[in-house]
């Protein structure tokens, strides 16, 4: 996935990922992204970023999304409710390539509140840019839905 005029990212974030958001924005301005919210550091409910940033890749409108929380918990299980949406946490560079190289994920969910910008930055180049093997995988990911 590395021909980054063919990608494009859904974004969102809670109160608690507004600033990780923001700062990956900037980072990921050679793609065409679409913000769904939060605007601003005040308190809001996670599933009314998730939801949409969700449907939008489950639409195909977007190829990847990104959440991002305090935790990532609450934007993974919003996000999870989807049938066509793989949201994994991923605290790790290496969870973002696994993510995607054995789940097929399609939304990463970064928790702000414990990795560094520099770590969210590295997942998500990563996330982005790693594909999904296919093979024994294909038919594992083939069940996770319902």
């Amino acid at each position: 996935m590395s021909d980054n005029t063919k990608i494009k990212i859904a974004i969102g974030a809670d109160h608690a990922g507004f600033e990780y958001k923001e700062a990956l924005k900037e980072f990921l301005s050679a793609y065409e992204l679409k913000d769904f919210g939060t605007h601003s550091l005040d308190s809001v409910d996670y599933p009314d970023f998730a939801h949409p940033v969700a449907s939008a890749v489950e639409s195909k409108a977007y190829t990847l999304g990104i959440l991002i929380c305090g935790s990532a918990n609450g934007v993974a299980i919003s996000a999870n409710k989807h049938q066509q949406i793989r949201a994994a946490i991923c605290w790790l560079n290496e969870l973002a390539a696994l993510a995607r190289q054995h789940n097929d994920a399609n939304v990463l969910c970064i928790p702000a509140r414990f990795v560094s910008l520099d770590l969210a930055r590295q997942m998500t180049t990563t996330f982005i840019n790693t594909p999904f093997e296919g093979g024994r995988h294909a038919a594992r990911v083939n069940k996770i839905s319902c």
